[in-house]
């Protein structure tokens, strides 16, 4: 926990995202990043000089394997208060819609309800578990894709909520997480997305991990070249 704690710790402290009577809502999907981000923030809470609060929020998706008891169980262990929200989102996407492309969908529907509980919950925070790599891969689905150069901020402010999305893993690269879900031989839900190793995100992360081959230093030349840049939330603390 000490090597996570101090990727957290950091993200934190370098943009400002936790402050004295927050509440923060955090968005756990079951997987080893909303995991490792749950404990982690829990972990933060004990001595952080900021005094929060966290509950953990859950989307079910309507999938039949999608087991809302583990979660519970995840968060009673560590004293976290835990909330599900049970919607239609599978029978939309796959059933009604039949999107060929469902990944936008998908994640704009989970984000609606997601942001709609936590406000309904008091929250003014969500803490989302974007990790390193995923930084990297959203950078180059932008750019290859979208023709701009962009990628999610550490910070958002959100208008119309008056929500600050926070992401608290964004120094955490996802072999750390995994290390860290191996070593402490941590439970984590198996994932019930149907397009999961098939959208054009995997795409994007094969090409990462293909470019490291002829260039090593190719993530942390692209990281730091974020940071440096004049993409909205990176290139100075908020």
């Amino acid at each position: 926990m000490q090597r996570m704690l101090s990727y957290i710790r950091k993200a934190v402290d370098d943009y400002n995202m936790i402050n004295d009577e927050d509440k923060i809502a955090v968005g756990l999907s079951g997987g080893k990043d909303s995991i490792t981000l749950l404990m982690g923030l829990k972990a933060l809470q004990r001595f952080y000089n900021k005094k929060f609060d966290l509950i953990a929020i859950s989307i079910n998706p309507g999938f039949d394997f999608f087991n809302s008891d583990f979660l519970k169980n995840t968060c009673n262990q560590i004293g976290v208060p835990y909330i599900e929200e049970k919607t239609h989102i599978k029978e939309i996407v796959f059933d009604i819609k039949n999107e060929k492309n469902p990944c936008s969908l998908c994640a704009n529907l989970r984000r609606g309800i997601l942001n709609s509980t936590a406000i309904r919950e008091g929250c003014n925070k969500i803490a989302l578990g974007h990790n390193e790599d995923d930084v990297l891969e959203t950078f180059f689905l932008n750019l290859l894709y979208g023709g701009s150069i962009n990628t999610f901020a550490p910070t958002s402010y959100m208008d119309r909520s008056e929500i600050t999305l926070i992401r608290p893993l964004i120094y955490a690269p996802e072999k750390s997480i995994k290390t860290f879900i191996k070593k402490n031989n941590i439970e984590v839900m198996p994932k019930c997305c149907p397009m999961d190793g098939v959208s054009k995100r995997e795409d994007m992360k094969n090409l990462i991990y293909d470019l490291q081959k002829s260039i090593p230093m190719v993530k942390t030349n692209i990281y730091g070249a974020i940071k440096r840049s004049n993409i909205k939330g990176w290139n100075k603390t908020v």
